[in-house]
């Protein structure tokens, strides 16, 4: 069984790598500012996009992809730390967040 973190919105760090692991209809209408995307379908066979060294704050629409995918990052040897409550969380708490075309940013 790995282990992997699990933290409020409030507790990531401002300068911190996001994951978005999303679908991509989902991440187009919000997401964390300058989060990175990839949907946790794809993480399998995209993995090795992700830096190792680098502490990934995972993120999904309430939490129960990302601690999944946090879970299998952490297996594969990747710092993954799952974001409680995901982008409606985020959202919610007035972090920055942006969407495509301008628009104002949602989750679904």
């Amino acid at each position: 069984m790995s282990m992997f973190e699990t933290v409020s919105v409030d507790d990531v760090p401002e300068n911190a790598t996001i994951l978005d692991v999303r679908e991509d209809d989902e991440f187009t209408l919000g997401r964390a500012a300058g989060a990175l995307h990839i949907p946790l379908g794809q993480l399998p066979e995209r993995i090795e996009e992700l830096d190792p060294d680098t502490d990934y704050y995972v993120i999904c629409r309430t939490g129960g992809r990302s601690m999944r995918a946090s879970d299998f990052m952490v297996n594969r040897g990747y710092s993954a730390i799952n974001v409680a409550g995901g982008s409606g969380a985020w959202l919610e708490s007035g972090r920055p967040m942006e969407a495509d075309g301008g628009a104002e940013p949602s989750v679904k």
